[in-house]
């Protein structure tokens, strides 16, 4: 990773170095596109897990909270935050189910609806912003959608071999 690329066999010493390790790639691809987002979603007034969060009820409608944490890969601790704050600034209401009241339900308000018109904008800006083009982050996205599979898949194993 990083800028040189494998040279044939690795060593031992070489395979321990950061810029070899592929977690770190995507860690600092994800903390520059974290950067890219910040800026442009400031004019949405949402910060990028919001975003997330609101691209998920776009499209799927409402959700409850537990659903909403699935599509988003997030524990309840981490998404309960980020709901209240957007139920602050008026995108969504929460409502809890009366036959179990352990059950929220996310829905998106008018605003919260109007809002999705403005993030149009948002793709187009990022895709222009990695320098790729149409192929190749489709490409980039089937990669890391099978990488992330095989990710799972090995936790899972690990996990099994674990106890």
């Amino acid at each position: 990773m990083g800028r040189e690329s494998y040279p044939g066999p690795m060593t031992d010493t070489e395979w321990l170095r950061l810029n070899r390790q592929i977690c770190f790639s995507l860690h600092a691809a994800s903390r520059a596109f974290n950067s890219v987002y910040r800026l442009i979603l400031k004019d949405l007034g949402l910060t990028y897990p919001q975003y997330l969060v609101m691209l998920v009820l776009w499209e799927h409608g409402d959700l409850p909270v537990k659903k909403l944490g699935e599509q988003l890969r997030l524990d309840s601790g981490t998404l309960s935050p980020l709901v209240k704050r957007l139920e602050g600034a008026g995108l969504v209401r929460r409502e809890r189910n009366a036959q179990d009241e352990r059950s929220v339900r996310v829905h998106l308000t008018e605003e919260g609806t109007a809002l999705r018109e403005r993030a149009l904008e948002v793709p187009p800006r990022i895709m222009s912003a990695t320098g790729l083009d149409l192929a190749e982050v489709v490409d980039l996205h089937a990669r890391l959608e099978r990488l992330t599979t095989a990710l799972d898949a090995a936790a899972e194993a690990e996990a099994r071999a674990a106890g």
